[in-house]
Formats: structure tokens, C-alpha cells, sequence
């Protein structure tokens, strides 16, 4: 299968493309690489740094390549940005979204998969989350995901292109950008592998579900034969506190620091855990990856010195 994966460069993109290469399909990459990292890029696939708010780059992309599936992990990803510069997230993550689906109808893309939001798709609720849930997201960025459902929908019923909104939680694992907002156990492990002390944000009572990278990869990779269409859920339904996170990695660094408390960030929920029966029942997927397993990766992974 052809493939195209915007993003591809990313944390979380670069896992999927690992993935798919390995059970053989045809990889090309898209990103502007403004997170992204070109090492991350798998070198069996095919690379173009281009940006999905470039209506003539996404065109001469997907002219060239003519994919089959898109992968669509390419957005703006921070909350608190968004809260600041909503211009700027739905630039990025609506308009972004339509140039590619603009040029999906022209190439004849057949299913769009696409990396959307669970923790800030539902506001204050009760937990686990549940797709029958009316979406009330608390912020731009989660407006903006739902936003992309609601597209992606349009386009399936006005032209037949099959999609997928995967609403992940809070993804983790290696190959995390520790220099934004979303990734707290990437960035306390970089933190710490520098002696230094992470500040948490608020109390650490917040409640986050923590879902590791490849756990997420192979969510993509079972969404690839599924003619499911719609929304589903990719979490734990654990939820696990900031001050916790905080303890687990400390302890995988051996280190004796207490927290240090700051400011609450704005647009953040206060509890998330994601309910994934509808995943688990559509795809066959479930989380394999323990929280504390996975902890235990990142930290190992900061432990070695990079440039």
C-alpha cells in the first residue's frame, strides 16, 4: 500500500512509519520539519520537507507520489499556544487538513487515518471518556481536532474517502520533543539527565491516561484494514496524576529531588483517561505497554547523550 504520512518526521509519525515500512508498504514522509527531526525519518522511505499550510507544496507532493492512504499526523499540537494564537492552530490544523483532503479527492485516496484528540475532546466529565460523550473541548486545539473529524466525515459522505479520527490520550515514549508542552515525562527525563529540576505546572493533582508510542504505532497500523469509519478512542482508561509521573521518573533516574511547583497552565482539564472497548471491539487493539515499562524506555532513551 501507498502511503503518506504527514508529520512523518514527528515524534509520534516517525513510529508509524517505522511500522508500516516494516509490514511492507510504501512510505512516503511529509513535514516542514518546525518539530520534527530528519534523523527520525526512516531512510527506506521517501522524504519531502514541505508544510500542509502550502497548498502548492501539499499539491506537488501528492501529484508526485499518488498515495493510496494518508496518514495525517502533521499539526499544531500545543494547547496553551492555542489558547494564545488560535489563528495560528486552526491555520494549521484546519487549513492544513483541507489542502490535503482538496487534493485526496484529485489523487483518488481511498481511507485518510488521522491523529486526533481524546484528552481535550470531552471538557470536564466523568471518566473513562467514551466516544457516545458529547465533544466539549475546553480549548482551540481540541476545537480544532473536532473540527477535523467534522471534515473528515464531509468528505467521506460527499466523496467515499473512508477515514479514521484516532482520539489519542497522552502519547509517550522516545523520540519525544521535550521542548513543548504536551510531552511532561520527556520533559522531566531531560531535565533530570541534566541535573537539573523539573517544575511542575499547578498542584500535580491533574490526572492524565499516559498510552506509549508503540502501542499508538500499532493502532495505525490495525486502522489500515478496518472499514470502520469514524471516531475511537486510543488510551488505558488509567489515569495517573502529574505528582505520580513525576515519582516514576525520578525513581528511573535514581535521583533525590523533591517537585518544585509553578504556575497552571490555561485551556488544561483537570481529569482524562480515555474508555478504548470501541477500539479494542473494532480493531482488535489494546494497550500492551505498562506505564511504568514505558517510563523506563524514555528514561533510558534520555540517558544517552545526544548532539
Amino acid at each position: 500500500m501507498k502511503i503518506l504520512i504527514t508529520g512523518g518526521a514527528g515524534f509520534i509519525g516517525s513510529h508509524v512509519a517505522d511500522l508500516y515500512l516494516k509490514h511492507g508498504h510504501e512510505v512516503a514522509v511529509l513535514d516542514n520539519l518546525s518539530t520534527g527531526k530528519k534523523e527520525f525519518v526512516n531512510s527506506r522511505s521517501r522524504f519531502y520537507q514541505a508544510d500542509i499550510t502550502d497548498e502548492q507544496a501539499v499539491s506537488q507532493v501528492m501529484t508526485e507520489f499518488q498515495p493510496q492512504v494518508i496518514n495525517h499526523h502533521g499539526a499544531h499540537i500545543q494547547v496553551g499556544y492555542s489558547v494564545e494564537n488560535p489563528q495560528f492552530d486552526a491555520q494549521n490544523n484546519i487549513i492544513g487538513l483541507l489542502n490535503i483532503m482538496q487534493l485526496a479527492k484529485k489523487v483518488g485516496v481511498k481511507k485518510v487515518i488521522m491523529a486526533s484528540t481524546g484528552g481535550a475532546m470531552y471538557g470536564n466529565k466523568q471518566t473513562p471518556f467514551t466516544e457516545t460523550m458529547k465533544e466539549e473541548p475546553l480549548s482551540p486545539y481540541g476545537v480544532s481536532k473536532r473540527a477535523g473529524e467534522l471534515y473528515l466525515n464531509y468528505y467521506y459522505e460527499q466523496f467515499g474517502i473512508k477515514y479514521i479520527a484516532l482520539r489519542y490520550s497522552n502519547v509517550y515514549g522516545p523520540r519525544q520533543n521535550a521542548h513543548g508542552e504536551s510531552g511532561v515525562i520527556a520533559i522531566f527525563s531531560e531535565v533530570l539527565a541534566k541535573d537539573e529540576t523539573p517544575i511542575i505546572n499547578g498542584d500535580g493533582t491533574h490526572t492524565r491516561d499516559y498510552v506509549f508510542v508503540e502501542d499508538v504505532a500499532q493502532a495505525n497500523l490495525l486502522a489500515l484494514e478496518s472499514d470502520f469509519v469514524g471516531a475511537m478512542n486510543i488510551g488505558t482508561a488509567r489515569e495517573i496524576s502529574t505528582n505520580e509521573v513525576f515519582k516514576q521518573v525520578v525513581l528511573e533516574f535514581g535521583k533525590d529531588v523533591k517537585a518544585q511547583y509553578g504556575p497552571e497552565r490555561p485551556g488544561e482539564q483537570i481529569r482524562s483517561s480515555l474508555d478504548y472497548s470501541l477500539a479494542k471491539k473494532v480493531l482488535g487493539w489494546e494497550p500492551k505497554v505498562r506505564f511504568e515499562q514505558g517510563v523506563k524506555k524514555v528514561a533510558n532513551w534520555y540517558k544517552v547523550p545526544r548532539v
